[in-house]
Order: C-alpha cells, then sequence, then structure tokens
C-alpha cells in the first residue's frame, strides 16, 4: 500500500506517500510541502570537490526514452568536467512520468542534498514539483516541458527551451501561410496540463483570425475544466487522451465529430503528447482513411517518434517542432555533443548536452562563493553563447526562442517546406 519512501519529520516520524493515492495532484503536493517541511533545511549539494545536481524523470515507464535521452545528454555535458574546483555528480532519479512518484523520488533528492533540480521530464510532473523546490528553494533549472507554468513559474526556474505556445503557433502559421483554413486545424492532445498547455499555443495562434469566432470560446471551455482527466472529449475541434495509456479510438471519434458537425475537416491535427501515443493515433487515423497532417511538439521525443511511427509504417504528412538545432548543424555545440553522445546522439540528449553546459557556464560565472544564491545572479540578466547557441537571460527566464520545423521522411527528419504542405 505504502512505497519504502518516507518523508522525515521532527522527533524521527514519519510520512509515507501512498502510491496508488486517488488525492488530487496539487493537494497531494501541499500535503507534502507541509508535512516534509524539514527538506528546506537540507545540504545545498556542495561540499569541498563536489558540486552534487539532481534531476527527475521517466526512466522506466512508457515515456523512458524522453528520460534516457536527458539523462544521457546531461551526463555527457558533465563528464571529466571540473568547474570552481569541484567536480560535477548528476543523481537522476526515476518517476515513470506519474506526479505521485515524482514527489517522492523529488523529495528522496532533497533529502540527499542537491544544488539544483536539472533537466526533469514533463509538464504533471513539474506540476506537483514546482512548489516542492520553490519552498525549499531550489532552483529548477532546464526541465523539458515549454508549459506556461514554468514561465515565469513559482520558485527559482531559468529555461533554456522555447514554450510550447511557441511551437504550436510556429506550425499553424505555416499552414496558414501554405493555404489550411483556421477551421481544418484540430488537436489530439494529452488530457492534463501539458495537453492544455498546447491547446493554450493553438488558442494563442488563432485567436483573431477568421473563422476562429466559434472556436475560441470551446478551447476556453476545455482549458477551464479542472480535475483529473476531465470530459475533454467532444468540445470543439480537439480529441484527448489519458495520459499513460495508448488509447487514440475516443480522442479520434471526437474529432469525426466535429467535422460531421461543423461539415469541415481537419488537414492538419495539432499534436501534444507522448511519441507512442501519438504514433497509435497517427496510425488508427491512417487505418481509418483520414490522410491528415499530424505535428508534434518536440517534448513528444523525435528519435522515438520516429521509431514508432515507422513501426505502424507512418512515414510522411508528420510535421516536428524542434526547439534545438538540426542533427546536422555545424554549430560547435552540435559537433561537441555528437562526438560526446555516439549513438545516443539525437534531439532529446542533444537537448540535455546543452541544458548541461548551461548550467556548467552559469556555474562557472558564479562570483564568490558556489551557493544557490549566487548561481540564480550569475545567470538571471544575463547572455550566454553556449557553443554558438545564444541564450538570452535579460528579459525572462527563457533562455532560447528558437523552433525549427522539420518534415519526416523515410531517411530521417529535414527542414519542412511550404511545398510539402
Amino acid at each position: 500500500m505504502y512505497n519504502q519512501d518516507q518523508c522525515p519529520m521532527p522527533g524521527n516520524r514519519h510520512f509515507a506517500v501512498p502510491v496508488g493515492a486517488k488525492l488530487p495532484a496539487l493537494l497531494l503536493t501541499s500535503l507534502l510541502a507541509i508535512l516534509c517541511a524539514p527538506v528546506a533545511n537540507a545540504k545545498d549539494g556542495v561540499t569541498e570537490t563536489v558540486i552534487r545536481v539532481g534531476g527527475v524523470m521517466d526512466l522506466k515507464g512508457d515515456s523512458r526514452g524522453l528520460g534516457e535521452g536527458m539523462r544521457n545528454g546531461i551526463e555527457a555535458a558533465f563528464k571529466g568536467v571540473t568547474v570552481k574546483g569541484r567536480r560535477l555528480e548528476f543523481v537522476p532519479l526515476n518517476d515513470n512520468y506519474s506526479p505521485p512518484k515524482t514527489i517522492e523520488s523529488t523529495v528522496r533528492l532533497l533529502e540527499q542534498g542537491v544544488f539544483v533540480m536539472l533537466g526533469n521530464v514533463g509538464t504533471p510532473t513539474a506540476k506537483v514539483s514546482l512548489p516542492i523546490l520553490a519552498k525549499s528553494k531550489v532552483p529548477a533549472v532546464g526541465f523539458f516541458t515549454g508549459a506556461g507554468i514554468l514561465r515565469p513559474g513559482v520558485g527559482d526556474i531559468i529555461n533554456f527551451r522555447a514554450s510550447y505556445v511557441q511551437e504550436t503557433a510556429a506550425v499553424i502559421e505555416s499552414a496558414l501561410e501554405a493555404g489550411l483554413k483556421t477551421t481544418e486545424i484540430c488537436a489530439f492532445v494529452q488530457n492534463d496540463a501539458y495537453g492544455m498547455a498546447g491547446v493554450a499555443g493553438i488558442k494563442r495562434a488563432l485567436s483573431g483570425r477568421e473563422g476562429t469566432e466559434a472556436i475560441i470560446p470551446l478551447l476556453d471551455e476545455l482549458m477551464a475544466m479542472e480535475g483529473e482527466s476531465p470530459p475533454r472529449n467532444n468540445v470543439g475541434p480537439v480529441g484527448v487522451y489519458q495520459r499513460n495509456t495508448l488509447y487514440s479510438r475516443d480522442g479520434y471519434e471526437s474529432l469525426k465529430n466535429w467535422e460531421a458537425a461543423t461539415g469541415t475537416k481537419c488537414r492538419l491535427v495539432v499534436s501534444v503528447g507522448t511519441y507512442t501515443a501519438i504514433a497509435r493515433f497517427a496510425a488508427y487515423a491512417r487505418n481509418k482513411g483520414d490522410d491528415w497532417f499530424v505535428s508534434a511538439v518536440s517534448f513528444t521525443g523525435a528519435d522515438n517518434f520516429k521509431q514508432a511511427l515507422h513501426t505502424y509504417d507512418v512515414k510522411d504528412r508528420v510535421i516536428m517542432t524542434q526547439v534545438v538545432p538540426l542533427l546536422d548543424s555545424n554549430l560547435p555545440i552540435v559537433s561537441q555533443a555528437r562526438e560526446a553522445l555516439g549513438n545516443e546522439f539525437g534531439y532529446v540528449s542533444l537537448e540535455g548536452y546543452i541544458v548541461g553546459k548551461l548550467f556548467i557556464a552559469a556555474v562557472d560565472s558564479i562570483k564568490g562563493p558556489v551557493t544557490r544564491e549566487n548561481f540564480l545572479k550569475a545567470i538571471r540578466g544575463k547572455k550566454f553563447n553556449i557553443g554558438g547557441l545564444e541564450m538570452d537571460f535579460t528579459r525572462d527566464n527563457q533562455g532560447s526562442d528558437m523552433v525549427a520545423l522539420t518534415y519526416l521522411t523515410e531517411e530521417g527528419y529535414r527542414p519542412l517546406r511550404q511545398s510539402d504542405w
């Protein structure tokens, strides 16, 4: 019933976190933040010889390719590096992309003592970990999510990547420029904060455009729904699926019902989900005779997504937004990552590598003792050039606004051309 990982309490008492508890994620977070207050006094992860950094990500679940990619990239960036006279130690813990497990792993790392939390994977998982990190005054750096809850967010948050709003806006803008109508843009998303971050981006891209007067209120209605997996299907041009499942039929039927009710056709389906779930959806739609364009945001994981699509023999009409340079870029940071990662080099591991190198650059520029406060001073309001990749923190807490549109072919991803539409 209970997991063995426990929160320390005063007087050597303990509070065990029920793994299968049905409490709302935010309520569970609040309880832990109160009951586990002593973790705010945990060691800062810095000794005379080591800077210890933590990370919480899926390393064993259905989305483990994303967690493994971020872990591999960060570890490659840290390998053999000494900064401020100290070696870097990265301690990644698994959460299976499950918020209750995220809480457990976060508390465990804070008990051990970590300088920052680096490269965490996921939006629903970030939603529960950020309040705990804020209470403990542990910076959240380079999380693998483009959700608005980190922009600016609660606590000390430093983002590398562009937001989901920017990613979805980029692909929708390209589609509209190619002649698609606003009423032909639909979505298939994960039924949680991650999916709704994508819906927010779709709303931003469509607002004020002709033909969206009836669509925008429906998107607002979807985003206003509360609770775990509320009934969002059959509300507007959106289909949803439940996190950590691969069931796509209900979401597909939601889009077909929208087509029937409005007399229009979905030509582009903007997807916001995990690689296996979106690949299965694309394959299901193709099997049903719908040759829709399907786009995916960077979190889907380009390399794992490509493999999953090929498993279902889907090899075209797939667009993916990337927030890192293309893998054949001649930027020094890409060349360095390619050499350091070898066979593990890909879009996700490249992001992990960049995040690791950004952390190193920020620590190296600390003036005075290596403290969290001085680390934040070293990065906020500053600009960095990380192997030819420019990052600017002078305006907000996000270093890069780069979004690249890529198109899937049998050989892999290449830059999207307007003729592809």
